[in-house]
């Protein structure tokens, strides 16, 4: 049903991937089913140059490894107790990376639901990025893998026409990095996290 994208698709700048990343869908393939999920919100972060990224300053750890590496690589790192996954960008040792912040659930909803407790409405299942990876069974086990390759994978979808375009959230302590209009998300859409 859902076919991987190519790897040429990771080929552009960041920005314009943060931006076509939108209306694509994350897709993982578990063993009691697929769930997947439309993208739409997104934030880019810029590497060596930009204050807000793990890799600012080149900086080159065991976490941050992955992110030197060729685009269309998962990055997947741990915020409390939440996996947050990335989509590693640009040219090899060019450290720069897109946090995927939200989806809509498009496939497996059943089994989204019980990932994630049918006790909340469908809207906060997958409106923020701890909150998606949960929904989607996706773990820290994915660091290095790529986005073309089975069972965690981004297919085609339709790109988003009506795009917003602000600073992104959670980064105060980054100086001027916190005001950069580098999260893009669908205008409107009810999944995006509550952040506006």
């Amino acid at each position: 049903m859902f076919t991987p994208v190519t790897a040429d698709f990771f080929d552009t700048s960041t920005l314009e991937l943060s931006r076509s990343l939108l209306g694509q869908i994350l897709v993982h393939e578990l063993p009691e089913g697929i769930v997947a999920g439309r993208i739409v919100e997104t934030e880019a972060y810029l590497g060596a140059e930009d204050r807000a990224a793990h890799s600012f300053g080149n900086r080159r750890t065991k976490r941050t490894e992955v992110m030197f590496g060729k685009p269309g690589l998962v990055y997947t790192y741990q915020m409390h107790t939440h996996t947050l996954i990335n989509v590693v960008a640009e040219a090899e040792d060019t450290p720069r990376a897109i946090l995927i912040r939200a989806v809509e659930p498009v496939e497996g909803i059943e089994l989204m639901g019980e990932l994630r407790g049918r006790h909340m409405p469908i809207k906060q299942w997958t409106s923020g990025p701890g909150k998606l990876t949960k929904a989607m069974a996706i773990t820290m086990d994915y660091y290095g893998h790529h986005f073309t390759e089975k069972p965690l994978y981004i297919a085609r979808g339709n790109p988003v026409q009506d795009v917003s375009v602000g600073p992104r959230v959670g980064i105060g302590n980054s100086l001027e990095a916190v005001h950069y209009p580098y999260r893009f998300w669908e205008t409107e859409n009810p999944f995006v996290s509550k952040f506006r």
